[in-house]
């Protein structure tokens, strides 16, 4: 049995016992050496170590049982209760009173000391959760993926409210979930982190889905379902949940369980409604985010689709044309004397209808060349670089053909990038690297220039837009008089 106070009431009898005995051994020892003074005030030290110890009863029977032991050794009673003389009296009806003033004074002292010790406690704790929070925000902040906010949220949480585990799960309909974090203490069980259970049975998920509110189970042992026989392995004997919801649907939930039999502080639901928000916010930033992205890739692919169908149109519409009234002029051409005034102007027209065909023809190339879709990146950036006004060294280490919308962005890259060094850079030599593993195409555009190239300018930020719609990102480097080196990597399973 315990006390208000939390110490044992067994060991304050105890206590209570050895300091009254000491107190009257010592009453005793003084009584001998100055038989005409009162000690009585001696047993008032025993009176205040248990009226700050222990709670006030203990100390008025310390009081009255101190009294009592006092009058008994000390006082002639001629084996009665009562002295002969009444004056003798007078020490014991001081005593008492200044001892039951010292249990109510002790006993405030102690309870004020008991609250500000609670309070401070209370400000620790809130101190801790907003720090969990401000952690679990920073990270929401800056973007990081929704796992690593799932697993920070579930370690932050059993930290701040002091449990053993919690888990976040993700509903997957009205009849399962999935585990996505987990956290669990090192002498426990490990709940596998993706994991699916079926939500069947009576347990606190289950209850957070039907309410869509918080929900707790202060007693474990009628939980059912496959979820509660997983607690139920982890030791867990309670458990609270709160929802996790994104844009106003019920998203998941976020449940704590506890070894320990006994209810969770009122305030957990509140406490743990916090740190849900937060997985929400970083839920629907990451949906916005590959929204944003999907949206960006789309965009990029109804550009090249327009592009090539510009192309085929061109090709096969107004080139075609031109090539076949170049053939005609050139057949009239033939069938005129040699020394004809008209021969000769006829050829004008036919050489005029030739370069207009190859600058159509150049022209529907800038705008989608036919043999990156025909024959893949390497052939295609072969063609450009001997078509560059300075020399440039391709080396390019891809094994196979690349998603057609990777292969586009790694064109219009090295492209761009050969004609800054041709407008700008005024650089004797270009290098151009591509290479690719299972995962990502990297490219390096290198030159000798005069640096300082400008990557605000419109061409390198519609690549990089280009490029990071794809999930991927570039980067320029370009100082005063050390060249100019654009690098770019680019998802192989691209967005």
């Amino acid at each position: 049995m315990t006390t208000p106070t939390g110490r044992p009431l067994w060991l304050g009898i105890v206590v209570a016992a050895v300091l009254i005995v000491t107190e009257s051994l010592l009453v005793q020892l003084l009584g001998s050496v100055s038989p005409n003074n009162i000690f009585g005030m001696v047993y008032l030290l025993g009176v205040l170590v248990i009226s700050a110890g222990w709670d006030i009863g203990l100390a008025v029977i310390t009081t009255f049982v101190s009294a009592v032991v006092y009058l008994e050794i000390h006082l002639d009673v001629d084996g009665g209760w009562l002295p002969e003389r009444p004056v003798e009296l007078l020490p014991l009806a001081l005593f008492v009173p200044i001892g039951l003033l010292a249990n109510v004074l002790a006993g405030r002292a102690r309870l004020r000391a008991l609250a500000a010790r609670h309070a401070a406690d209370q400000v620790s704790e809130l101190a801790e959760r907003q720090a969990a929070l401000r952690r679990v925000a920073t990270l929401v902040a800056r973007g990081v993926s929704p796992s690593a906010v799932f697993t920070a949220v579930a370690d932050e949480v059993a930290y701040a409210l002091r449990v053993e585990n919690c888990v976040l799960v993700r509903y997957l309909g009205n009849d399962s979930c999935e585990l996505v974090a987990a956290h669990d203490e090192a002498r426990l069980a490990e709940i596998p982190v993706g994991a699916r259970y079926p939500l069947d049975g009576d347990n606190v998920a289950a209850m957070v889905l039907r309410r869509g509110t918080t929900a707790r189970m202060d007693s474990h042992e009628h939980a059912t379902g496959p979820i509660a026989a997983a607690v139920h392995d982890i030791g867990g004997r309670s458990a609270v949940g709160a929802p996790i919801h994104v844009d106003g649907r019920l998203w998941g939930a976020a449940v704590i369980a506890s070894s320990v039999l006994e209810p969770q502080d009122p305030h957990t639901e509140a406490r743990l409604a916090d740190f849900a928000e937060l997985v929400a916010t970083a839920v629907a930033n990451a949906q916005a985010r590959d929204e944003l992205i999907a949206s960006r890739a789309r965009i990029v692919a109804a550009g090249d689709e327009a592009r090539r169908r510009i192309e085929r149109d061109l090709h096969d519409g107004a080139q075609q044309r031109l090539v076949t009234l170049t053939m005609h002029v050139r057949s009239l051409e033939a069938d005129l004397p040699d020394d004809s005034d008209l021969k000769s102007e006829i050829a004008v027209v036919a050489e005029e209808l030739a370069a207009a065909s190859e600058e159509l023809r150049q022209f529907s190339h800038g705008i989608h060349p036919a043999v990156l879709s025909n024959a893949g990146l390497r052939p295609a950036l072969r063609a450009l670089c001997r078509r560059a006004a300075m020399p440039v060294e391709l080396s390019v280490n891809i094994d196979r053909r690349l998603p057609e919308s990777v292969e586009v962005a790694a064109y219009y890259v090295v492209a761009e990038a050969l004609t800054n060094a041709t407008k700008h850079a005024r650089a004797s030599l270009v290098t151009v690297i591509v290479d690719a593993d299972d995962l990502r195409v990297r490219l390096t555009v290198a030159d000798d220039g005069v640096g300082g190239a400008n990557p605000r300018g419109s061409g390198l930020l519609g690549l990089k837009d280009r490029v990071e719609a794809l999930g991927g990102r570039m980067e320029l480097t370009s100082r005063d008089g050390e060249g100019t080196a654009l690098t770019a990597e680019i998802p192989r399973k691209a967005a």
